[in-house]
């Protein structure tokens, strides 16, 4: 059950299934499930602290299945996004049929295609990173990859990451800001590389040269085979997708920063620079990356080796549930401004 507990993400293709082929409110249900459902049965689960010993972590980090269970989802991903561009076309929907499809298919751009493809993405292997990157392209968000690793990882909890809320910050504001900053950034990032290695930043060797030619190019075929229509009703799924991004980044990091020494040097990345949560159903939907104060200490550790510790600030329940606060900025002001306090106070104890 240890391994196998990561397929129950199936569950996202199933209900996104009945919400294409549905009709009503039925079009929603894959929302309703994953912002309903989950966080209320989150409220009944103590958090899994639990974490594999030494020897354990041995074995399971030889096991293929935890990687054989990533590789499924991709055929997964890019059936149902094929699927979309089919169930989209039909003239008997409403208005409200069409919203409810095009947010179940960007639930799957970002819990499958950006999710899935940040795992990959981190992973020490071509063959891996390439699958990574075509599963954040079915999101259009290709530059999340150059910058996450070279940039989000070596710059979080400080105010030169784009990714990292300040205190305060609304997340209407971040959603803005943190996408288009980091999209900046990853051009900064893969043109100081090219010009590192004495090359033309248009080189095919800068990855994001590459991604805009492909971005550019799916965006092309898309509207060639499926319309106006077809491009517009993909762009908002790959909108919701980064949008759903974006608000995990915005709980993730909300409010804390790295000191500086003497020296004005950041301090290393620990375990306290990242908000961390144990709740159980949003934890294995997601793939572990709820434990990301862990996932930042050791960015190449695969996902089913990620450790709860104590030191990690916790966030009051899961995923889901911090998503759906943050959508409503004088609660999640109220909650967690108290909690960044107390953090504060018990680090300058």
């Amino acid at each position: 059950m240890k391994r196998i507990k990561y397929l129950s993400i199936l569950l996202l293709p199933i209900t996104v299934y009945i919400s294409f082929t549905s009709v009503g409110w039925m079009t929603f249900l894959p929302l309703i499930v994953f912002f309903g459902f989950v966080p209320f049965l989150e409220l009944f689960f103590q958090p899994d602290k639990y974490n594999f010993t030494k020897e354990q972590e041995e074995l399971e980090k030889e096991k293929k299945i935890y990687s054989m269970i990533l590789y499924l989802m991709i055929p997964i991903q890019l059936f149902f996004l094929g699927y979309f561009f089919v169930i989209i076309q039909d003239d008997g929907l409403s208005l409200s049929d069409i919203i409810g499809k095009i947010l179940a298919m960007g639930l799957m751009c970002g819990v499958i295609g950006i999710n899935i493809g940040h795992e990959l993405g981190h992973r020490n292997n071509r063959t891996d990173e390439f699958l990574g990157e075509l599963l954040l392209l079915t999101s259009l968000n290709t530059h999340f990859l150059p910058y996450h690793n070279g940039g989000h990882h070596y710059n979080v909890a400080t105010p030169n990451d784009a990714a990292t809320a300040r205190k305060n910050e609304l997340l209407y504001v971040f959603w803005i800001r943190s996408h288009f900053m980091s999209y900046f950034q990853a051009w900064q990032l893969e043109n100081k590389r090219m010009k590192e290695s004495n090359r033309s930043w248009f080189h095919w060797q800068n990855r994001m040269v590459i991604y805009t030619f492909l971005n550019i190019l799916l965006l092309v075929t898309i509207y060639f085979f499926f319309g106006t229509y077809g491009l517009i009703c993909f762009l908002g799924a790959a909108i919701f997708g980064i949008t759903l991004l974006e608000t995990v980044n915005y709980i993730e990091h909300y409010g804390l920063l790295r000191k500086k020494n003497k020296h004005g040097r950041y301090e290393r990345v620990k375990r306290t620079h990242s908000w961390n949560s144990d709740h159980t159903i949003g934890k294995v939907m997601l793939f572990n990356l709820s434990r990301h104060s862990d996932h930042h200490y050791n960015g190449s550790k695969h996902y089913q080796l990620l450790k709860s510790l104590p030191e990690s600030p916790q966030m009051p329940t899961g995923y889901p549930g911090m998503m759906i606060l943050s959508l409503f900025p004088p609660l999640w002001f109220s909650m967690m401004n108290k909690k960044l306090q107390q953090l504060n106070a018990s680090s300058d104890a």
